[in-house]
């Protein structure tokens, strides 16, 4: 296997592969003043394995297109879904986030959970709006500093691997310049790092590792997983995932 198809590996396993937390997604559709009782059309993009997907069927009437390139992670929410009894409303796509088969005013919420960075912040506010109706909704979470200030190793670490990490005051104001009225922000707390993400990956390295023979490339992928929950552990205070909500013009 090469370093992606490890990294797949690793990940497809597990209930989230980014920060988030079931409690937090119902706090966006609470903050996003989606009616559940709608049948609204939702898209959520870069859904992995379907952590947001499922709660979202299970709380909306909405129909949801659930979007990931990796087929590996829509085979596991396809699974998951027929296994919540969910899968009539779920209709599973695999497909480039930077390419996608819609059309234009199509959706009432686009939603994207830990998943917007792959595209860039910018990019993907920018690119999504055409398939919003007017008046439509953007929920997605975005890495995002905490402080105007951070220590010099964890500035040049975030630099180098996400270059768009930035102060939600520039994430809404980016939202503002395409068009969108930003309506709701909030920080992912604690736990939706630690106990719903970094642990279940953690608890996995053994495995994985025995899985595939404790190779090099493996064991290089456990270490940059462990120095990326170790610099989170020391620098917690300054970084997290702000979900930001936001209504695309009606003009």
């Amino acid at each position: 296997m090469d370093e992606f198809e490890l990294l797949v590996d690793l990940h497809k396993g597990a209930n989230r592969q980014g920060p988030g937390g079931d409690a937090e997604t119902e706090k966006a559709i609470g903050l996003a003043g989606i009616n559940r009782d709608v049948p609204l059309k939702i898209a959520d993009i870069g859904c992995g394995t379907g952590a947001s997907t499922l709660i979202l069927a299970r709380v909306l009437a909405a129909k949801i297109t659930a979007i990931d390139f990796l087929p590996e992670f829509i085979d596991v929410l396809t699974a998951r879904a027929q296994s919540d009894g969910v899968e009539d409303k779920i209709t599973p796509l695999c497909a480039s986030m930077e390419e996608l088969p819609f059309e234009d005013e199509e959706f009432d919420v686009i939603w994207s959970e830990g998943a917007i960075y792959n595209i860039g912040f910018g990019k993907g506010v920018a690119d999504w709006k055409r398939y919003l109706k007017p008046g439509g909704l953007l929920v997605a979470s975005e890495i995002t500093w905490l402080t105007n200030s951070r220590p010099s190793e964890l500035q040049n670490h975030w630099n180098n691997e996400y270059p768009e990490i930035d102060t939600a005051s520039a994430k809404i104001k980016v939202l503002e310049e395409n068009g969108y009225t930003p309506i709701g922000y909030f920080v992912l707390p604690e736990h939706c790092w630690l106990d719903n993400y970094y642990e279940p990956v953690r608890t996995s390295f053994n495995a994985f590792l025995s899985r595939h023979g404790d190779s090099e490339e493996a064991l290089s992928i456990v270490e940059a997983e462990r120095h990326e929950i170790e610099l989170y552990e020391k620098y917690k205070a300054y970084y997290s995932y702000g979900v930001y909500i936001a209504r695309k013009s009606n003009a």
